[in-house]
């Protein structure tokens, strides 16, 4: 499967215009064969996050700011992995949403580990560990930016059998070893592809690393840079997800296999 993941420039907050432009990176990567689209963390809503913005992208899964992501993924025959601000009652979940080309809804995961002050003052943690759905032949996993760099929730998914794990991110200066150093390091011991897709750009005083990765279970990984085009226009990096090479890297290195988790499993 050949997957696309967007790194877009962070500031707008605007829903409407969040979703022209996710509808032109869906045709662009569509027409350059890309079977998935992923976007970075709170894809609607946007960064740095703020309550107004919240507010109005705010909705449940079944809302019309889902729906219209989903008429982009049917339109543009590509399915697609975003964020958003769920609403379930008086709880906002930072949440992602994976849809097939059709626009169908295949699974919808909510951040478990919260970062800093801000998040969990704003957001409700998920309560699910492992989310999947089949896609395009592949077991696909969702997690959300700091859910990665704890290495158990990795480990969880390799064990369930995740091949190809989406992880959207909102990724900051000066933390741009995660993106170089650690998503590789995951993607290499549990065995799994890991596709990581960042915002980039400055605004409010915080600056967005870029540094969009898509890193293979060899520990091999593509990226883009940090800085922003000059014309603020949106990045794609594209790579292909592999059955012969999963397969070859379970059968290279066998840390699954060679577990001894009555040692450590408490």
């Amino acid at each position: 499967m050949r997957i696309a993941c967007l790194q877009t420039r962070c500031g707008s907050t605007d829903v409407a215009r969040t979703l022209d432009r996710l509808r032109g990176a869906a045709e662009k990567a569509a027409g350059e064969g890309a079977e998935l689209l992923l976007a970075p963390e709170m894809t609607l809503g946007g960064y740095p996050l703020q309550v107004p913005a919240l507010a109005q992208a705010a909705g449940t899964a079944d809302g019309p700011w889902c729906a219209a992501v989903s008429r982009i993924a049917r339109e543009t025959g590509i399915a697609m992995a975003h964020g958003w601000p769920e609403r379930d009652g008086r709880h906002l979940y930072n949440s992602v949403r994976l849809v097939d080309r059709d626009g169908r809804q295949l699974a919808v995961y909510r951040k478990a580990h919260l970062y800093g002050r801000a998040e969990h003052a704003l957001f409700t943690p998920g309560g699910t560990g492992v989310v999947q759905a089949p896609l395009g032949g592949l077991t696909v996993g969702l997690m959300i930016c700091y859910d990665v760099e704890f290495p158990e929730t990795v480990r969880a998914h390799a064990l369930a059998g995740t091949d190809l794990l989406l992880v959207p991110t909102g990724l900051m200066t000066p933390w741009d070893f995660v993106a170089r150093t650690l998503v590789p390091t995951r993607a290499f011991e549990s065995q799994l592809y890991v596709a990581y897709a960042n915002w980039t750009g400055d605004h409010g005083g915080l600056r967005f690393c870029g540094r969009t990765t898509i890193a293979a279970p060899d520990g091999t990984a593509e990226s883009l840079g940090g800085a922003a085009p000059d014309d603020g226009g949106d990045e794609l990096l594209f790579g292909d997800v592999d059955p012969a090479a999963l397969a070859s890297a379970r059968r290279t290195t066998t840390y699954l296999a060679d577990r001894r988790p009555e040692l450590y499993g408490g």
